[in-house]
């Protein structure tokens, strides 16, 4: 069980300074309503951790979840591996729970791995070797999506492809959140101030020295994924419109041709008219017409509906998350060492 004890508390705060200088890894772990599989998903990693080198941590980051998820996490039993729960006030999504786990953890590296075990704990070891080479960040690249449509690969690949077509920066295709971030990047990655959060994107910003891992992606352990299409649309929406305004210039490009095009017609029908004295006909084709150039029209108002609405958003500069709580248990060689120099 966790200790929330006021001299546990007081324990950690001695031992802060000593453990920043020590802690070598971090792994944080959103989730929301995955009773199901934490507990396989913690035992897999502590054994990981286990062959590491160095004092690690672990950190739930309960993104406001209605189940058993939280009294689970309390009951996990602690050997050399700290942990930390930290529970959101409510679900703020998945990107405001990575965020909140970035600005806790305290390792020199720092891995994000979801708890559906869908990317494999076994893998964390290559990747600590890779950082431990000089690489700053570690990308995981997924070469085959086991359990899943063949629709929802296909609409991955497109959007990947649309993506970068219209971003400024480099995302890389088919890297999920699963990777590897050492200290400078997440440092630099907990000052971006933006609410509107795509962290793909945001993890590819910084640049640094990278590497990318290739690997199969498993079957959900256990359970149904939160994600549905419409919130993966959302999702695509927001890496475009958070790294690109792109959109916004072809709004301006369509314009520019539709008003061309509609100026020669206009002069081609005049000339017809006055010189060849030719009725001109055609209602349903003008009909058509007419719904293509108001669907455009709406087309672009959405486009920039899209960034006004997040201009909007970054202006009420509200916090992107609340914390309610958060729990720490050390190490026990730790724990050991602060009680006595309490």
């Amino acid at each position: 069980m966790f200790d929330s004890s006021p001299l546990s508390l007081i324990s950690n705060r001695i031992g802060k300074l000593d453990d920043l200088a020590s802690l070598k890894l971090s792994v944080v772990i959103p989730f929301y309503n995955e009773e199901n599989v934490l507990a396989e998903c913690h035992e897999r990693l502590c054994s990981i951790l286990s062959k590491i080198d160095g004092h690690c941590e672990i950190i739930y980051v309960d993104d406001g979840s209605t189940d058993g998820s939280r009294k689970l996490v309390e009951q996990f039993s602690v050997s050399q591996i700290s942990l930390k729960y930290i529970g959101l006030s409510r679900n703020f999504g998945k990107e405001a729970a990575m965020s909140a786990g970035l600005e806790q953890a305290r390792g020199m590296a720092v891995i994000l791995l979801d708890a559906d075990l869908q990317d494999p704990p076994e893998l964390i070891l290559s990747m600590v070797k890779k950082w431990e080479e000089g690489y700053d960040i570690v990308n995981m690249q997924r070469i085959k999506r086991n359990g899943e449509t063949w629709f929802k690969r296909f609409s991955a690949k497109c959007f990947y492809h649309v993506l970068n077509m219209l971003s400024d920066i480099d995302v890389p295709n088919n890297v999920g959140d699963f990777r590897l971030l050492s200290r400078e990047v997440v440092d630099n990655i907990n000052q971006m101030p933006e609410k509107n959060r795509y962290m793909k994107g945001i993890f590819s910003w910084p640049g640094f020295r990278q590497i990318t891992i290739p690997f199969v992606r498993e079957p959900r352990f256990s359970g149904e994924t939160k994600w549905n299409y419409f919130k993966l649309v959302g999702l695509a929406v927001d890496g475009i419109t958070s790294f690109s305004i792109k959109p916004l210039r072809i709004a301006t490009f369509l314009g520019c041709v539709i008003a061309l095009f509609s100026f020669i017609y206009g002069v081609s029908i005049i000339i017809k008219t006055m010189i060849f004295s030719e009725v001109v006909s055609g209602y349903p084709s003008m009909m058509v017409v007419q719904l293509a150039l108001g669907g455009i029209q709406l087309l672009c108002i959405g486009v920039m509906g899209e960034y006004i609405g997040r201009i909007f958003i970054e202006t009420k500069n509200r916090p992107l998350y609340l914390i309610q709580t958060i729990i720490e248990q050390p190490a026990v060689q730790q724990s050991q060492s602060y009680e006595e120099s309490a």
